[in-house]
């Protein structure tokens, strides 16, 4: 995420960290630095604008050249900055008599269906109860799509055969009331491009609806451009908040930082892949602190969180103690746990201090489909391997190549890795128990 702009960035300040004085001339130099950074990563102008205007009032005299360390003191007026430009967290208003209705709208193929199936999903875990509808009549399949997205989640959706927004609007709502429903999410047709037709549709769903909550759906990938789509919708609805999808595959970082100076609307959410639990409220302060090669410890522990099984790391924790080796069972295990949290790039990411290790580390270490090698390998010996590595000879080793479509070099760095990681924990367990149990812990 935003690796073409954090690697600029990093590149611009690289200079200014080791210096004990900074001059005026120093800072100029960061900031045209900061500046073409920004223009190459697809950043409005406007906001470009802003963003220099505030580092060169705050960098520039007694506040940097004060300072113990003006370097980083730099780097840190330039996160406020960025900060300040992503605008602070918010989350949809919904204090209003249930159903609390939440408007989505956006451009066909942002993303827009899968953004309301998340948000339903979201909300679900906030304890809400949420009813999900489409008026989408325009896309082929659009209806199905969102209905089968619901049964996925185990939620309600409008059931209604009829071919007419707003008509679907009325029966949503009426639906809704009679599920006892917190929340409706009401799914709008989108088009190719901003079209009359579809602005007026949606400004009669909402003078109808009458929404707690009015969302845009931008696709992060269209950059820059993605601002004058905001401001098209938004001279026809009162938008109140912005969802950005595709944000994990968005290298540049033009449309997160420039769409909530631009049109004034909070991006209040991000989707960062196709998974109903790739979505997650924005925070300014991690993105910012990624952008700048600091990492991002919150998103950290909520992917630990989420993918560490409390249950298994007690288990595996016991089994060490007791003197027992990890097999490949084991092994696997810890593998679909890395997978579930994106990856060791991923992870990197978001770990204080080590993006810029990226560049250092064999690309095969960094590859999400490498784990999946790994574990097709572990799928492909028999319960007796898995259980006792030893057993792997020349013989078992090719069949198990051949058997998971990959090559005997690949079986024999996964024993390798098994030898190694046991090695490590019979050296722990000699000297170290309790940080072991702490490692596990964590």
């Amino acid at each position: 995420m935003f690796d073409f702009l954090a690697d600029k960035l990093q590149s611009a300040f690289k200079s200014l960290t080791g210096k004990g004085i900074l001059t005026e001339a120093d800072v100029d130099a960061a900031l045209r630095d900061l500046r073409l950074a920004l223009l190459e990563a697809d950043v409005a102008l406007p906001a470009i604008k802003h963003l220099i205007a505030h580092v060169r009032e705050q960098a520039v005299g007694q506040k940097v050249l004060g300072g113990v360390n003006p370097g980083q003191q730099v780097v840190k007026i330039v996160y406020d900055g960025l900060i300040e430009l992503l605008g602070s967290q918010q989350e949809p208003e919904l204090g209003v008599a249930p159903p609390a209705v939440i408007l989505m709208c956006g451009l066909q193929g942002s993303g827009k269906t899968t953004s309301s199936a998340k948000l339903a999903a979201w909300l679900a875990k906030q304890g809400k109860r949420p009813y999900l509808a489409s008026l989408d009549t325009h896309r082929p399949a659009a209806i199905e799509q969102l209905a089968t997205l619901a049964k996925g989640l185990e939620l309600p959706a409008l059931e209604s055969e009829s071919k007419k927004p707003i008509e679907r609007a009325k029966q949503a709502l009426a639906a809704a009331k009679k599920a006892l429903a917190d929340v409706l999410i009401l799914d709008t047709a989108g088009r190719l491009d901003v079209a009359p037709d579809l602005l007026d549709e949606l400004a009669e769903i909402h003078k109808l609806s009458k929404p707690a909550a009015t969302l845009l759906v931008a696709d992060a990938q269209m950059g820059q451009s993605a601002v004058g789509v905001a401001e098209a919708f938004k001279t026809t609805v009162p938008l109140t908040g912005l969802i950005l999808t595709r944000l994990d595959g968005d290298a540049r970082g033009g449309a997160a930082l420039s769409l909530r100076f631009i049109t004034g609307v909070p991006i209040m959410f991000v989707g960062t892949g196709e998974a109903t639990d790739k979505f997650e409220p924005f925070r300014p302060d991690g993105l910012a602190s990624r952008i700048l090669g600091q990492g991002d410890v919150v998103a950290l522990v909520e992917k630990m969180q989420g993918a560490v099984d409390e249950t298994e790391t007690a288990r595996l924790e016991q089994k060490l103690i007791s003197g027992a080796q990890m097999d490949f069972t084991d092994i696997k295990k810890q593998l679909n746990m890395m997978r579930k949290m994106g990856g060791m790039a991923a992870m990197l990411e978001l770990m204080p201090g080590m993006g810029a290790l990226r560049g250092k580390i064999p690309g095969e270490a960094l590859d999400k489909k490498a784990l999946s090698r790994q574990i097709a390998i572990i799928d492909s010996m028999t319960p007796t391997e898995r259980a006792n590595p030893k057993l792997l000879n020349a013989k078992r080793r090719l069949r198990i190549a051949a058997g998971s479509g990959t090559t005997v070099q690949d079986v024999n760095k996964l024993a390798k890795m098994q030898e190694q990681l046991n090695q490590m924990t019979k050296m722990l367990r000699g000297g170290g128990l309790n940080n072991l149990k702490n490692m596990l812990r964590r």
